[in-house]
C-alpha cells in the first residue's frame, strides 16, 4: 500500500488507493448523503444534491456511437446500464458497471460505479460508489478485479455502524483487514478505494458497454482459439453475470454452514429460520407437517386442504412482540386451496408474490380467527418456498420483505428454492434421526417388562437408563416372575454390545428366562439351559445374567450368577450393606462352564439390589470404585423404594464417561409371617375333598376373611377333586397363604399338568378348571421336582386387606 496521498497504480501495480465518491440513496430515491468526492466527480455541492432524486444527479450513460466508441452526452438525460435498476429498487443484490460522464464544455470522464443495497432500521436503501476510471489504469486489461475496500466518508452520520459491518459488505474481508482500512480512512479524512489483482470481491465491474464488450469478447475469443484455449475464458460480460451468481452462492454457502449443526429437530428448525433473517428477508415463518413434528415416518400421500401445518418458528426484524400474539409459534392450521401456501405445498415449487394486495391479504387473514393479520402482511413482498426431501413436501417457509425493501424477484425465487432444498435435507436428516430415536425407544420399552411393584412378600422398584454415547438401544434388562409357593424370581441380564442386534437378542433371552422360570427350574439349571440356547442361536450370543429366587415363607434367596455384577444386600437390622460373594460363573454363550446356586438367608425388610455393569463401570476407572459407591448409596435411608433407586442413580450417574445402558432392580424382602401360612397333608381319597373344604373354612374364619369363604371352598374342592381323580400318587399337600391376596396351592407327586378343556353340555369331566378360571383372579400350574402344583389366587376385600396389614 502507498502512503496517504492517493496515487494511481501503474500498469503492474498490485494495490493502491484513490479518491472515491460516496452517495447514499433513501427508500424514496432521494440523495441523503453526498460526499466531497461526489462533489469533485459530479460537480454538485452537498447542499445542491441532498434531497434531490438520485437519477437527476448521476449523469452516467452507456450509449455507444456506431464506431464502438463512447457517444457524446449533452445534459443529464440518462443512466448507465444497470445503475438505473439499482436506483429504482429493481435489484436487491450488489451491482457494478462502467459508463461515461459528459457535461457541456467539459471533458468526458469514464466512471466506474458500484451499487450496494442496504438493509437496516434506517431509511438508507442504496450505497453508490463511483470513481474516475483513469485513476485505476483501467485501460490496462490486466486489472480485472476491482471493488471498494471501504465505502464511507467521515461526514456520514452512520460511520461507526457501517465500519463495524464492513466485513458484511465485503465478505472476503477479514475483521483485522477491516480495522486497518477504517483506521487509515479516518486518518486521511476522505474516502478511499482499495483494489487488488488477487483479492476475491463481491462484484466485478463491467469495463465497457455492450458493443465494446462484444468487440473485446470477439477479440479475446480469437486470441483464445489461436492459443488453444476455450473461447469463453475471460468474457467480461459473463464476468458480471457470474459475479451476481457468486454473490448468491456465497450466501447459500454461508447459510449451509449455519444450519444442521446438530440432529436435534427443534434446534435445526430454529437455525433454518434464523439463517435468512435479515440478510435475505425481514420475516420468516416455518411450517411443518404433523408427522415431521411427531418424529414419525415419512408423511403419507400429498398434502391437501385438510392437512394440518404446525408453525414451528418465526423470525423477524420488527419490534419485539408484534407478531407473537397474532401468529404464535405452536399453532396448527390448514390452508385452503386459493392461497399461495396451498399452491406451494401441492406443487412443491416456490410461489412468488411481488406484493400482497389488499384482496390477497384479506383472503389470507380469513384463516386467522379473531386476529387481523392484514397490517402485518399487506403491501409486503412474499416468497413461499417448499421444504422438500426425496420429492416429499415436509413443510414450507413464508418469507416477507418490508414494503420499503426491494421486491422479491426471479433471482430471489431461485435462491429461495435452493435455500429451501438445502434446509429440507437438513430437516429430513433431523426428522429421520428423531424417528429412529423414537423407534429405538419404543423397541426398548416394549422389550422391558412392566414389573409388578407388589408381589407375595416382596416389593420391587426398577430403573432403566439408555446409553449416552453408543445409541439408545441396548441389551440390558430386568424382570420378575411369579413362582409357585408364593416365591418370586428376580432377574437382571446384560447382552454384550449395543444397538438393535443386542436388543433383539435380549428379547429372545428374556422370553426364554420367563418360560424356564415358569417351569420352576433351579437357578443353576435355568442358566445352563439359557447357555445352551445362546450357543444354538449363534456364536456371537454372549450375555451375563443374575437369577435369584426369593422364598418369603422360608426367608431365603437361592441365587446363581453367569458372569454378572454381584448383587448388594442391605440388612434391615443394622443398615449394613454388603456385596454377596457368589460363584461368578461364565457369561451365557461361552459354554462348558458349570453354574452353582447359593442359598442366602434373609430377614424381613432386607433389600436386594441388582444392576448391570453400565451403572458401576466407567472407562479408565476400576470397577471396584463403582461397586463401593453402589454399596454405600444402597445403604442410604429412603422414604420409598423409588427414592432409594433414585439415590443410587444420582450417586453413580454423575461420574463422567458412562456410555452403556443401565438396568437396576431393587427388591424389598418383606417375607410372609408363619401365622399367615396354613399347610395340610391330604390323602388322595374321595372323602378328602370335603375335609379340605372344612379346613379352609375354619382357617378363613380364624383369619377373619369370611367374605370369600364360599368361593374359596368351591375352588379348593374342584382342585383337590382334580388331584384325587388324576394324580398317580396317594399323597397331596394343601396350603393357604395370606399376603396381598389369598393364595391356595395343591401339590401332588404326579408330573402331568392339567389343561383347560373345551367341554360340551353332556361332558362329565373338564368342568373343574373352568370354574377355577372363571372365579379366581389368577390361576396356573407348574412342575416341581417331585410332581406338580396347581394354584389360584383371590383378591382380598379392601376392608380385610387393611385389617391384615396389606394395602
Amino acid at each position: 500500500m502507498d502512503s496517504g496521498v492517493p496515487t494511481p497504480p501503474g500498469p503492474f501495480a498490485v494495490a493502491g488507493r484513490i479518491p472515491l465518491a460516496v452517495v447514499v440513496v433513501d427508500g424514496d430515491g432521494l440523495v441523503s448523503h453526498w460526499s466531497t468526492g461526489a462533489r469533485r466527480l459530479f460537480g454538485h455541492s452537498r447542499q445542491e444534491a441532498v434531497g434531490r432524486p438520485a437519477t437527476e444527479l448521476l449523469p452516467v450513460t452507456g450509449a455507444l456511437a456506431a464506431d464502438g466508441e463512447y457517444e457524446g452526452y449533452d445534459g443529464y438525460g440518462g443512466l448507465g446500464t444497470g445503475l438505473d435498476a439499482s436506483l429504482n429498487g429493481r435489484t436487491s443484490y450488489p451491482a457494478a458497471g462502467r459508463a461515461r460522464l459528459s457535461e457541456p464544455g467539459s471533458e468526458r470522464i469514464d466512471v466506474l460505479w458500484w451499487a450496494y443495497p442496504m438493509v437496516g432500521p434506517g431509511t438508507e436503501r442504496l450505497l453508490v460508489l463511483a470513481a474516475d476510471a483513469l485513476l485505476f489504469g483501467a485501460e490496462d486489461e490486466s486489472v480485472e478485479r476491482i471493488a471498494p475496500g471501504f465505502a464511507l466518508h467521515t461526514e456520514f452520520s452512520g460511520s461507526d455502524e457501517l465500519a463495524r459491518r464492513l466485513p458484511e459488505i465485503l465478505p472476503s474481508m477479514s475483521v483485522r483487514e477491516s480495522t486497518r482500512i477504517v483506521s487509515q480512512i479516518l486518518d486521511l479524512g476522505y474516502p478511499v478505494l482499495e483494489f487488488s489483482h488477487h483479492d476475491r470481491v463481491p462484484v466485478t465491474p463491467d469495463w465497457g458497454v455492450p458493443r465494446r464488450a462484444e468487440r473485446r469478447a470477439r477479440q479475446r475469443a480469437a486470441e483464445a482459439v489461436a492459443a488453444g484455449r476455450h473461447p469463453d475464458a475471460g468474457d467480461p460480460q459473463q464476468d458480471l453475470e457470474f459475479a451476481a451468481v457468486r454473490e448468491r452462492l456465497e450466501f447459500l454457502n454461508e447459510v449451509s454452514g449455519r444450519i444442521g449443526s446438530s440432529l436435534d429437530l427443534s434446534r435445526t428448525i430454529q437455525e433454518v429460520s434464523a439463517a435468512v433473517v435479515p440478510r435475505f428477508t425481514d420475516v420468516a415463518g416455518t411450517y411443518l407437517r404433523e408427522q415431521v413434528i411427531a418424529g414419525e415416518g415419512f408423511p403419507d400421500g400429498p398434502p391437501d386442504a385438510t392437512t394440518l401445518w404446525h408453525r414451528v418458528a418465526l423470525e423477524h426484524v420488527d419490534e419485539p412482540g408484534r407478531w407473537d400474539d397474532v401468529v404464535p409459534v405452536g399453532e396448527s392450521m390448514p390452508f385452503p386451496e386459493h392461497t399461495p401456501f396451498f399452491q406451494c405445498m401441492t406443487t412443491g415449487d416456490p410461489v412468488l408474490v411481488p406484493r400482497i394486495s389488499e384482496q390477497m391479504g384479506t383472503a389470507i387473514a380469513s384463516q386467522f380467527e379473531k386476529r387481523d393479520i392484514r397490517p402485518l402482511i399487506n403491501g409486503r413482498s412474499m416468497l413461499v418456498v417448499p421444504l422438500k426431501a426425496r420429492n416429499v413436501v415436509l413443510g414450507f417457509m413464508i418469507l416477507l420483505r418490508h414494503a420499503e425493501r426491494a421486491l422479491f424477484n426471479d433471482m430471489d425465487r431461485v435462491t429461495g428454492a435452493e435455500l429451501a432444498a438445502r434446509a429440507g435435507l437438513v430437516l429430513d436428516n433431523a426428522r429421520m434421526y428423531t424417528y429412529q430415536e423414537s423407534v429405538a425407544e419404543t423397541l426398548q420399552d416394549s422389550m422391558l417388562p412392566q414389573v409388578t411393584p407388589r408381589m407375595a412378600g416382596c416389593d420391587t422398584a426398577t430403573r432403566y437408563l439408555p446409553g449416552t454415547l453408543l445409541g439408545r438401544v441396548g441389551g440390558d434388562w430386568f424382570d420378575s416372575v411369579k413362582l409357585p409357593g408364593s416365591r418370586t424370581a428376580l432377574v437382571v441380564g446384560d447382552v454384550m454390545g449395543h444397538g438393535l442386534n443386542s436388543a433383539a437378542m435380549m428379547g429372545q433371552l428374556r422370553t426364554a428366562v420367563q418360560t424356564m422360570a415358569a417351569l420352576d427350574l433351579p437357578p443353576e439349571q435355568l442358566l445352563r439351559n439359557l447357555d445352551d440356547l445362546a450357543r444354538r442361536l449363534g456364536e456371537h450370543y454372549l450375555a451375563t445374567c443374575l437369577y435369584a429366587v426369593y422364598d418369603p415363607i422360608r426367608q431365603e434367596l437361592l441365587m446363581a450368577n453367569a458372569g454378572h455384577v454381584p448383587p448388594v444386600l442391605v440388612r434391615a437390622a443394622d443398615g449394613r450393606s454388603e456385596l454377596l460373594d457368589l460363584p461368578t460363573g461364565a457369561p451365557i454363550g461361552v459354554g462348558g462352564v458349570p453354574f452353582r446356586s447359593v442359598r442366602v438367608p434373609v430377614a424381613p425388610g432386607d433389600r436386594l439390589v441388582m444392576c448391570t455393569d453400565g451403572l458401576v463401570e466407567v472407562r479408565g476407572e476400576d470397577i471396584g470404585v463403582g461397586l463401593a459407591t453402589l454399596c454405600e448409596s444402597a445403604a442410604h435411608p429412603a422414604a420409598s423404594m423409588d427414592d432409594a433407586c433414585d439415590t443410587i442413580i444420582r450417586s453413580l450417574n454423575t461420574r463422567g464417561g458412562r456410555k452403556d445402558d443401565v438396568a437396576l432392580l431393587m427388591a424389598r424382602l418383606n417375607g410372609i409371617a408363619p401365622e399367615s401360612v396354613a399347610t395340610w397333608e391330604l390323602s388322595l381319597e374321595p372323602r378328602e375333598a370335603a375335609r379340605a373344604r372344612r379346613l379352609v373354612r375354619g382357617q378363613l374364619a380364624a383369619w377373619g376373611i369370611t367374605p370369600v369363604t364360599e368361593t374359596v371352598e368351591l375352588l379348593v374342592g374342584e382342585v383337590v377333586t382334580n388331584a384325587i381323580r388324576h394324580a398317580a400318587g396317594r399323597r397331596a399337600e394343601l396350603r393357604l397363604v395370606r399376603a396381598e391376596s389369598l393364595l391356595c396351592e395343591v401339590a401332588d407327586d404326579d408330573h402331568t399338568l392339567p389343561t383347560l378343556l373345551d367341554t360340551s353340555g353332556d361332558d362329565e369331566g373338564g368342568r373343574g378348571l373352568r370354574v377355577v378360571s372363571a372365579l379366581s383372579s389368577e390361576w396356573g400350574t407348574s412342575r416341581t421336582a417331585g410332581g406338580k402344583t396347581v394354584w389360584f389366587e383371590l383378591a382380598l376385600p379392601r376392608t380385610v386387606a387393611a385389617r391384615t396389614g396389606h394395602p
